[in-house]
């Protein structure tokens, strides 16, 4: 999905933000969320489809190694100006096609306003609330990822 001009997409203050509404959100349940922004693709990967491309940085983050394959990653590539929202085998089994649609709709709307932020805390947020209704935090899951954005 088409969304942003070439800028820096996130101070540092707002990717604190990010982690820190991660964090928060990943205290209610058994699900992880990570951000990945890539600022341009490795002659190796130019070939890839943007799904392929964000699937390759999903393996090389370890989100597929969860424990109950509840893994969600925003992959963002800058020089593409386009995201994916991969969720792992669990989340997928369990949720429609249409609820990604949706939020990567409104995400995009965010993104259209270089509301970049604001658009990622949102959906942080609304797949926390999806999360938390199908896997719901138990009282021995261990945190597995990390919340910080990855940008390379």
């Amino acid at each position: 999905m088409e969304l942003f001009s070439k800028h820096p997409l996130l101070t540092p203050d707002e990717r604190k933000k990010i982690a820190d509404t991660i964090a928060q959100v990943e205290r209610k349940t058994n699900g992880e969320i990570r951000v990945s922004i890539r600022k341009r693709r490795a002659w190796s990967e130019r070939k890839l489809t943007l799904h392929r491309y964000a699937l390759k940085n999903f393996f090389e983050l370890g989100m597929e190694k969860t424990r109950h394959k509840t893994g969600v990653l925003l992959f963002i590539s800058m020089s593409e100006r386009a995201f994916q929202i991969i969720a792992d085998e669990g989340i997928h089994n369990k949720v429609s096609d249409r609820y990604w649609d949706d939020l990567a709709a409104a995400m995009s709307a965010h993104f259209k306003e270089k509301r970049f932020c604001e658009g990622i805390c949102e959906l942080v947020n609304e797949i926390g609330k999806k999360l938390e209704e199908e896997f719901p935090r138990s009282a021995n899951d261990p945190h597995e990822l990390s919340n910080d954005v990855s940008i390379k």
